[in-house]
C-alpha cells in the first residue's frame, strides 16, 4: 500500500481510516519487532497498541523521510525503550524462543525443519539487544543497513558491525563451532 498521502494529511484524509490502513498493512511487523527485543507476547501487544496510538497522535509529524515501516519501527523502538526503563519490566519472565510453521512435504521433515528454525532463533533471541535488533531488523524485517542506521540512531558502519557480530555470534551458537563464519544467517 501506498502511504506517499501522509506528507499531505492537512488536505483532509480520514486519520481513522489512516489509522486502520497502518495497522492493517504493518501491525505484525510492529509486533514482531517489539516481540524480538521484548521475547514476551502479551508485552508485545501492549507496545503494539502504544506504537499505533503514538503514530495516530503524530500522523501529522510523518514527513517521509523514511518509509512508513521504518517510521513505526522507530516508534516501536522507542517504546521497547521506555518499556525497558520501567520497574515491570524486571518482574517480567522472558519467552526464551519463537516458533514459525510451514508446510512441508512429510511430518518427520516438518518436525527436523521447525527445530532448525526454533534453532535459530534461540541463537538470535540469546544475542543482547543491540546485536538482536540489527540482526531482525536486517533479516525479518527487510531493512537496508543505512534505514537500520537511521532507526537506530548510529552511523551505517556501527550497523554493518554490530549485523556483522550478530551473524558469527549466531552461526557460533547455531552450528556449534566457533570457527564457521559462513552460516546460514
Amino acid at each position: 500500500m501506498d502511504f506517499l498521502y501522509l506528507k499531505h494529511l492537512s488536505q483532509g484524509h480520514d486519520k481513522n481510516e489512516v489509522l486502520q490502513n497502518l495497522m492493517e498493512e504493518y501491525g505484525q511487523d510492529v509486533w514482531n519487532f517489539a516481540f524480538s527485543v521484548t521475547r514476551h507476547p502479551a508485552i508485545a501487544d501492549d507496545i503494539r497498541q502504544e506504537v499505533f496510538v503514538k503514530a495516530f497522535n503524530r500522523l501529522e509529524t510523518y514527513r517521509g523521510q523514511s518509509s512508513v515501516k521504518t517510521w513505526l519501527l522507530a516508534i516501536t523502538r522507542n517504546a521497547v525503550t521506555d518499556y525497558h526503563r520501567s520497574a515491570f519490566f524486571r518482574k517480567v519472565t522472558l519467552v526464551d524462543y519463537i516458533k514459525e510453521t510451514g508446510e512441508h512435504p512429510s511430518a518427520e521433515q516438518q518436525y527436523l525443519d521447525s527445530q532448525k528454525i526454533d534453532d535459530a532463533w534461540k541463537a538470535v533471541m540469546s544475542l543482547p539487544m543491540k546485536l538482536r535488533e540489527v540482526i531482525v531488523l536486517f533479516v525479518h524485517h527487510e531493512l537496508s543497513i543505512a534505514e537500520i542506521a537511521r532507526l537506530l540512531k548510529i552511523s551505517e558502519s556501527a550497523a554493518k558491525v554490530r549485523l556483522h557480530r550478530a551473524r558469527i555470534r549466531v552461526n557460533q551458537t547455531f552450528n556449534g563451532s566457533e570457527g564457521d563464519r559462513h552460516g546460514e544467517l
